[in-house]
């Protein structure tokens, strides 16, 4: 068994979610990750994946042996690109979609660290709140909350996307107390256009599923006109915690119902397989997969990240 082919086939399998897209990623058949893995966990003596037919799911000791590897494989990737001249050598343009939360938010300061080491990059950034197909658009690499529309792509899960029910504290002081999903049918509601479970909402607190039906008063692809929704005091919002984060920290608005979460979706980096070994989109992945964790900081600030197994 070779070791590092083993944690990098481990760590891939851990962003994409399942062992096909990490084949993709890395260039090898299916069959090869799926060894590779399986010669780890015996090496480990550990199951790191919770397996079902689509998809693969992190195990507690997987959650802590993956932090650990993730570095490591970026750091062994990181020193061969330079040690191959790769940051003399890496020019043109880097198209990127990215969603309108995201862009604002983030992209000023990935796109400063990236070209402070790869200078001779450009960037032309498209950013727009809807589901962009990077081979039919021409982009190289798309920041989505999705999986993949098609088998040309590749995903690479970069954190967890949670959301969360929000009103401003004035709202709330005015109407009846919200204690249970249920209680939210009794209010105007807004949430973006996008989620694939429209209007059919599954909330749990950890102990029984809700299954609600709630029609919003308005839906749209812009997380800001949500959040100036929650934050006029219209009604109730379902915001990304990326967004809302601010808010609840300096008070302007409240979680409501936070003792129950909703589905959970991942924000990724979707790519085209044929740019997987293009040296730009490799390092630009390198650097996003540095300045994020699965569990990001901003739902570490707000109490809301799980702790890895010790």
């Amino acid at each position: 068994m070779d070791i590092y082919l083993s944690i990098e086939a481990f760590v891939r399998a851990a962003e994409a979610g399942n062992f096909s897209n990490a084949a993709k990623h890395i260039g090898v058949a299916r069959s090869v990750i799926t060894t590779r893995v399986q010669q780890l966990e015996e090496h480990l003596g550990v199951s790191l994946f919770h397996r079902s037919s689509k998809a693969v799911k992190l195990s507690e000791a997987g959650h802590s042996y993956y932090s650990e590897c993730h570095d490591l494989i970026e750091h062994m990737q990181s020193l061969a690109l330079r040690s191959r001249g790769t940051c003399a050598a890496v020019t043109g343009t880097l198209r990127v979609a990215a969603l309108n939360g995201f862009a604002l938010k983030h992209m000023p300061d990935i796109i400063d660290e990236f070209r402070k080491r790869y200078p001779k990059v450009d960037f032309d950034i498209f950013s727009n709140d809807q589901v962009v197909d990077p081979v039919q658009e021409g982009y190289d690499i798309v920041l989505q909350i999705f999986p993949p529309a098609s088998d040309a792509l590749i995903e690479r899960r970069l954190f967890l996307m949670r959301g969360v029910f929000v009103a401003t504290p004035d709202y709330l002081s005015s109407r009846e107390p919200i204690q249970v999903p249920e209680d939210l049918c009794l209010h105007d509601f807004a949430c973006y256009r996008h989620y694939p479970w429209r209007n059919r909402w599954s909330l749990s607190d950890g102990k029984s599923p809700h299954e609600i039906n709630l029609v919003p008063a308005l839906r749209s692809n812009s997380v800001q006109l949500i959040q100036e929704f929650a934050r006029r005091g219209m009604g109730i919002a379902y915001l990304p915690t990326m967004v809302a984060c601010d808010d609840l920290l300096e008070g302007r608005l409240v979680h409501v119902l936070s003792d129950y979460e909703t589905q959970t979706p991942c924000f990724s980096a979707v790519y085209p397989t044929s740019h997987r070994t293009t040296a730009k989109v490799k390092l630009f992945l390198e650097l996003l997969s540095s300045m994020f964790t699965m569990e990001p900081e901003w739902d570490q600030r707000l109490g809301l990240a799980k702790k890895p197994a010790e």
